[in-house]
């Protein structure tokens, strides 16, 4: 009874390993950082540093992504969304706060105590 060839023997130990393609891609240290950058901001939407963070790493991180050096493009743009999306909810939650229409969590004390 007849089973075929046999399958080829394994490399050897410290055998080069053969042509197959170029090493695999990291994912993108901006893609990361605009994902982290976007959670935070929702956490803390209405301080801007977050949000700008965001929006701007997650563009460089598309960018890198798009030219084919790093992977990462969901996490680039969950973070890039995220921050767009909660940098317009800070801009229009200041904007009520300055117009009167919410108060302010601070309150000014003109230094009177009765």
């Amino acid at each position: 009874m007849s089973y075929g060839t046999p399958p080829p023997p394994p490399p050897q130990y410290g055998a080069p390993t053969p042509p197959g393609g170029a090493q695999p891609q990291g994912t993108s240290v901006l893609a990361i950082i605009s994902l982290v950058s976007g959670i935070v901001s929702v956490l803390c939407c209405s301080i801007f540093v977050f949000n700008i963070v965001a929006v701007v790493t997650g563009l460089l991180a598309l960018k890198e992504i798009n030219r084919g050096e790093k992977t990462g493009k969901g996490m680039a743009m969950t973070g890039l969304i995220l921050g767009a999306v909660f940098l317009l909810f800070a801009v229009i939650y200041w904007v009520l706060v300055a117009s009167g229409v919410i108060p302010s969590q601070f309150e000014y004390s003109s230094g009177n105590i009765n």
